[in-house]
């Protein structure tokens, strides 16, 4: 199977599942509002308090915080990484139920999140300690030093992706989680790398197209030179791209449930056959045929 079959054949198994239950697509709505409201104050801080001698580079578009903007820079990750984490958990929770043969609502993955929202703490801390030293990093290096903190960055999500499946189903601690994540991301062979970049090759086909089908309002407000038909188009193609994203990220919730039940607990998720998930997330030779433990 080709890599765009591939990915459309996983695209069409997660919808699928995710149909059945469409009211669960808000979560990712309802998580950017929830993250921009709580984050965007303390992002304004980090910025403001930062030495504006410091804040100009060579190439004007990138600075260097203060040590106090480092502080609300880590509050902004950590709440932003919480909010986050706290509506991924409803979703990867509600797309377990599902796959286990429940029929979760809105409100019981809500619950269920919140009943996990002391565990999912220190994963979030981490998560955003993580993401500020890298940032630290990437404003001091150079361009070598920028693309190697890229490739680490890379490697810490792949390690890290099945982290919050194990952490909020199976009710361990964040170390047994990262460390049974990576174990399943050794054995597997980076088949999540293959499997979610194959639903993010869907998505970004659907984004193009719905570019596509938004662009004309703007190209004929250019054309015309209108102002307020140039705003509409403008507005018009990100509420398409929002929208496609909103999506996806819900998509990809239920993709990580279904490499969670297949990769951890060494079964074939209900709404995907054996041939999608062995086809598209192939494991080193010597372990095929293997099951995940």
């Amino acid at each position: 199977m080709g890599v765009f079959s591939r990915s459309w054949s996983l695209f069409k198994a997660s919808w699928g599942v995710l149909r059945q239950d469409k009211e669960l697509i808000l979560l990712p709505v309802v998580s950017a509002i929830a993250s921009l409201v709580c984050v965007a104050p303390f992002f304004g801080l980090a910025f403001l308090t930062s030495n504006p001698t410091d804040t100009v580079t060579s190439s004007g578009n990138s600075f260097t915080m203060s040590p106090i903007g480092y502080v609300f820079l880590f509050v902004a990750y950590l709440i932003g990484a919480y909010v986050t984490i706290f509506f991924q958990a409803a979703l990867v929770l509600a797309a377990n139920e599902r796959l286990s043969g429940g029929s979760p609502t809105l409100g019981w993955a809500l619950s269920a999140a919140a009943s996990n929202a002391g565990r999912i703490l220190p994963w979030a801390l981490i998560s955003a300690t993580v993401s500020v030293v890298l940032q630290a990093i990437q404003q001091r290096a150079g361009i070598v030093g920028r693309i190697v903190v890229g490739l680490v960055g890379l490697a810490w999500t792949l390690v890290t992706f099945l982290v919050l499946p194990i952490l909020v189903i199976e009710h361990v601690g964040v170390k047994d989680a990262f460390t049974r994540s990576a174990g399943a991301f050794k054995r597997t062979w980076g088949e999540n790398v293959v499997g979610n970049g194959g639903i993010g090759l869907v998505m970004m086909l659907i984004t193009l197209a719905a570019l596509a089908v938004t662009s004309p309002v703007l190209i004929i407000g250019i054309a015309s030179n209108s102002t307020p038909v140039i705003v509409a188009g403008v507005a018009v193609m990100a509420i398409a791209v929002i929208a496609v994203s909103v999506f996806g990220a819900a998509l990809s919730g239920v993709f990580r449930t279904a490499l969670y039940r297949f990769a951890v607990l060494g079964e074939d998720p209900q709404g995907f056959t054996h041939d999608q998930i062995a086809g598209a997330f192939r494991q080193k030779r010597a372990r095929r045929g293997v099951a995940a433990a």
